[in-house]
């Protein structure tokens, strides 16, 4: 008994290590959107694709290319002259040296230079969107999460006080068993049940701790293990959400929603990069170099050139094996592909909205009811307790009215962190996950 007293009490002590932070929603998601790593990650991948996005990577620009180089050759020359000799040089060493700077532009290719410009900064704005959908799946864990702790620290209240009027009975089975009013029977069962709502207690710690480890590593702390303290202590939900904002807000802002309205164009943009080449296409080249030969022989020692030259290059594909074709049917089906999957999408979030709504409401209705049952059980046992001091109530009676209000405090923080939750997702998915914290 007292071995187990002693647990009890270090159970309930708290023994900081260090000095605690204390977090409010706001400061760990603020914490979470430095210091994650998907978020960062997925920062840097949109980086990437603001990097991509620029007129000459989609080709509007000319190249310029600087090269220099260096040849030489060595033969023996064999010549039969018009007098019928012949004549014979060996180890003959001609040297050739050259530098040059040649410039490139493609000015037309069938619009399939701007085709690849624009699906670029699509691509850039796709960046964005995915970005941003991750910061809200994030910001929407971190949010449950953080109302988990809540929670697990509630049903940790709940449970230490009926460890408390646990504990209240043995002391009075106790007294009473000592002086022969009570027998061995009941002092066992009291006994029994303070230790199993003990064990409750323990158990209990260890979920606190999990969602507490969960929380942090959602932050990226340093310290997986920091004892973190949280602001609020309690769970209030908004009963003031409206259905038909909520879903027009969803088709405007959804960012799944937006990401498949955004394949959409870029598939549309591959189509018309592939229709491009039906068209002819214009090149301009020029270039400025010198070169330099050494001749052995001959009546030249050394010839050197310094000069201009350009040209321009017009052309078309006339015949390619039909796969222009194949490749615009191609298209068009990824076209009409990416239309289909904006439907599906829509009608998808029009389900999980519905879905998330009826849960939302009937959460309410059941947070509201589950107050007004708490009540009757907290008063419920109050008459139980005070009817078993003076001997009018049996210890089983006793227990079943202290399990009725743990029960009845179970069932209400239910209620409450389940329309949170609800409430949660139904703002993720009408992208209003970020207003919630900045009202």
């Amino acid at each position: 008994m007292k071995r187990l007293l002693l647990l009890i009490c270090i159970a309930f002590a708290v023994v900081p290590a260090g000095a605690q932070r204390i977090f409010s929603l706001d400061d760990c998601i603020q914490t979470g959107l430095e210091r994650n790593y998907s978020i960062r990650i997925i920062r840097n991948e949109q980086q990437v694709s603001d990097n991509n996005a620029t007129p000459g990577n989609a080709g509007y620009l000319p190249t310029v290319d600087l090269s220099g180089g260096f040849s030489g050759s060595v033969n023996n020359n064999n010549n039969k002259l018009s007098d019928g000799t012949t004549e014979k040089i060996n180890g003959v060493n001609n040297e050739t040296a050259d530098v040059g700077l040649n410039v490139n532009w493609t000015v037309f290719d069938g619009l399939g230079i701007q085709a690849t410009y624009d699906r670029l900064k699509e691509l850039k704005n796709l960046g964005e969107l995915n970005t941003r959908m991750t910061i809200e799946d994030f910001v929407a864990d971190l949010s449950s999460e953080y109302y988990n702790l809540i929670r697990q620290k509630i049903r940790l209240r709940n449970l230490r006080s009926t460890l408390d009027l646990s504990r209240e009975r043995l002391r009075i089975v106790e007294e009473r068993y000592y002086i022969g009013s009570m027998s061995r029977l009941d002092l066992q069962q009291a006994q029994v049940d303070f230790n199993a709502d003990s064990s409750n207690v323990l158990n209990q710690l260890e979920q606190v701790h999990t969602s507490r480890i969960r929380l942090n590593q959602l932050m990226a702390l340093d310290d997986v293990e920091e004892q973190v303290q949280i602001k609020d202590s309690l769970i209030t939900p908004n009963p003031l959400l409206d259905e038909v904002e909520l879903w027009k807000s969803t088709l405007s802002s959804n960012s799944s929603l937006l990401i498949a309205k955004k394949n959409q164009v870029i598939s549309e943009l591959d189509y018309k990069k592939i229709r491009s080449r039906n068209y002819p296409y214009v090149k301009l080249n020029a270039g400025y170099g010198y070169t330099a030969n050494w001749y052995e022989v001959g009546a030249t020692d050394l010839q050197r050139r310094l000069g201009l030259n350009y040209g321009v290059t017009v052309g078309i594909n006339v015949f390619d094996g039909f796969n222009r074709k194949r490749e615009q049917r191609n298209a068009r089906i990824q076209i009409e592909n990416q239309e289909l999957r904006t439907r599906e999408m829509e009608l998808a979030l029009r389900a999980n909205m519905s879905n998330f709504w009826m849960a939302y409401r009937n959460n309410l209705d059941l947070w509201s009811l589950e107050k007004e049952n708490l009540v009757a059980a907290q008063e419920n046992y109050r008459i139980a307790i005070d009817r078993y001091k003076l001997g009018d109530l049996s210890g089983i009676e006793l227990r079943e009215a202290q399990n009725s209000l743990l029960e009845a405090e179970e069932r209400q923080s239910i209620a409450e962190y389940s329309t949170k939750i609800c409430e949660i997702s139904l703002l993720q998915l009408s992208g209003q996950i970020m207003n919630m914290f900045h009202d």
